[in-house]
């Protein structure tokens, strides 16, 4: 019998698969993210752990677990959250969730798109005010999307299906990334691969999934949101600190983009204070994969990663070299 910690409330499916394989589970089941000495504390002998990204998993928690640890499964396509180095050193398995929660992504970029074009969260804004308003020509006018260009940062899974979703609204696509998607992808979205300056210049919104590191910290400052220009909008559903948040405040401020939603954030779950007294930027609270199907398959898969883990086999979506 192996000890497994999870570290904070994940699906109940999740947590019986492991310990209907005879394992003893210990679970942070609180509604707050657990303290980091409590995590510590928490962690002290474990064989694995189930991981969100509201815990930084470092040599001090890896210290804290001890050499028994060999897997950490992180509930997230991410993992920034994780020295995977650091594991890598240690012999212990990193694993993520991709897949699962692609089209629950995608739907929740495709909304805000639509709500920071179309201006939804001031108009729900104005209603729920209980300000007199009166239908009119000229009230709350947004931008429609057939004949627009999106640009997607990062053409991967979670990238291609928002842009399924804005060809099906009338929208061209151009992209950049790394490395080239598939043929069949580029095919099937009609889609063009331009460097991220001529992306910013050309896209009427611009959409952001790519993953965090040194390489895209900053990677949308103040040069790039200047190339947006001022009828453009920005959304990222990605990892804030891709995002120059102090930029983007000087940008929707002055105007020199028309837009933005953002469901991450750079200091997450602090706000920069300036977002909050702009209106022309929908704000939510990292809700990218918050349905109950997407959450419950990300538990399970985290799940499965350690129970083939700890039975010798090999991670089911593993992340890194071990």
């Amino acid at each position: 019998m192996s000890s497994i910690v999870v570290t904070g409330r994940v699906p109940q499916e999740a947590v019986g698969l492991l310990r209907g394989a005879g394992h003893e589970v210990r679970v942070w089941e609180h509604d707050e993210p657990v303290a980091r000495d409590e995590l510590l504390g928490l962690v002290a002998g474990a064989d694995a752990l189930v991981t969100l990204v509201t815990e930084r998993v470092d040599t001090g928690l890896l210290d804290a677990a001890g050499p028994g640890l060999r897997v950490v499964a992180n509930v997230a396509v991410g993992y920034d959250n994780i020295d995977v180095a650091a594991c890598a050193g240690r012999g212990v398995v990193v694993t993520n969730t991709p897949g699962v929660l692609e089209e629950a992504t995608a739907d929740l970029a495709m909304a805000l798109v639509l709500m920071t074009t179309r201006r939804l969260g001031e108009a729900e804004r104005l209603v729920r005010s209980g300000q007199a308003w009166q239908w009119g020509m000229g009230l709350l006018l947004g931008r429609g999307l057939q004949g627009r260009t999106l640009g997607v940062v990062g053409l991967g899974g979670i990238g291609t299906a928002t842009a399924r979703r804005a060809r099906a609204f009338g929208m061209t696509i151009v992209y950049s990334g790394r490395r080239d998607a598939p043929a069949e992808i580029v095919e099937e979205l009609g889609a063009r691969r331009v460097e991220l300056p001529e992306l910013l210049e050309a896209g009427d919104v611009v959409t952001l999934h790519l993953p965090y590191g040194p390489a895209t910290h900053h990677l949308v400052g103040a040069d790039e949101l200047a190339l947006l220009g001022a009828t453009s909008y920005l959304v990222n559903t990605a990892r804030g600190p891709v995002v120059d948040e102090t930029a983007l405040v000087a940008a929707l401020r002055d105007g020199t983009i028309a837009g933005a939603g953002l469901d991450v954030y750079e200091n997450e779950p602090q706000v920069h204070p300036g977002l909050l007294e702009l209106d022309n930027v929908v704000l939510l609270p990292h809700v990218g994969s918050a349905t109950i199907e997407t959450r419950t398959g990300m538990a399970r898969l985290a799940a499965r990663n350690v129970l083939a883990v700890l039975a010798g086999e090999g991670p089911v979506t593993p992340v890194g070299d071990v």
